[in-house]
């Protein structure tokens, strides 16, 4: 995913897939069997609740998913709105990777988790504070995006990301950090509450995969980037999202002004299960 200069999403075309075919054709029995047990342990399990599924014989009615990738979006999500009015767990993701939270726990441990507003049962939010690796990205927009009514639906995404991976001609040091950047798919239409990503800048993982499909299936989608010099959880960083808040704030009850308390609960549990980036 690059950005261009009005934020919008350029694909770029690889030879890859077809040096990977070319490759699969040579593949020996044994070698088949091999990368089989290899894509079995490492497929994406999305299972959703019983109270959803046995109410949704089509996909979900969603009108808003918001989606927190990494410890400090998805600190604001559950401090900021999950802490303020009435929310339930509906389901979840669960994957395993070398730097999945899988890698130090049993296969299959939920690595995304995912909530509706008991107020408004068309607003889903996701936290995902897991890595989620490039042969499973494909499966995790396909699997999740498949069960929910894609029809009226605007997506929005809220990521962590390394200051270090920012380009820019002037000195990082001259730009107060943390600060936030946007990327929208050409469908996205509001306003958006952050200066955009400036080019060569380039937006990888699990934001990319979303807003990639976001951008083929014409789905508005706007992306609100952190960089930030910390990779732990950190309540300024988590503070640095406030500027998203106009776009929750027409969807759910929000607590513009979480307690020290909500913020200090809410780092701890992040510290607890910290190793995104490591």
């Amino acid at each position: 995913m690059m950005a261009t200069f009005f934020g919008e999403v350029l694909s770029v075309y690889s030879r890859a897939v077809e040096e990977d075919e070319d490759e699969l054709e040579d593949e020996s029995e044994e070698d088949v069997q091999i990368r089989r047990e290899i894509e079995n342990k490492r497929e994406v399990h999305v299972h959703w609740s019983s109270e959803i599924t046995k109410s949704t014989d089509k996909p979900f009615q969603c009108s808003d998913f918001i989606i927190g990738v990494g410890h400090n979006a998805a600190g604001f999500l559950s401090a900021f709105v999950l802490s303020s009015g009435s929310w339930e767990a509906v389901g979840s993701a669960s994957l395993w990777n070398e730097r999945s939270r899988g890698s130090s726990q049993p296969a299959g441990e939920p690595s995304c988790r995912f909530y509706r507003s008991a107020g408004c049962s068309s607003v889903l939010i996701c936290l995902c504070t897991c890595f989620v690796a490039e042969d499973q990205l494909f499966q995790w927009t396909e699997k999740v995006f498949g069960f929910i009514q894609t029809r009226g639906l605007q997506v929005l995404v809220l990521s962590d990301a390394s200051v270090s991976e920012y380009t820019t001609a002037d000195p990082v040091s001259a730009s107060p950090v943390p600060f936030l950047r946007a990327l929208k798919s050409s469908a996205y239409q509001d306003r958006v509450h952050c200066p955009m990503m400036e080019q060569p800048n380039i937006v990888t993982c699990l934001p990319a995969a979303v807003l990639s499909h976001c951008q083929v299936h014409q789905i508005p989608a706007v992306l609100y980037q952190c960089y930030s010099d910390v990779v732990s959880p950190d309540t300024v960083t988590m503070e640095t999202y406030k500027p998203a808040l106009p776009c929750l704030s027409k969807l759910v009850t929000l607590d513009s002004s979480p307690s020290i308390d909500v913020l200090r609960k809410v780092v701890k549990s992040s510290e607890s299960q910290s190793n995104l980036y490591t």
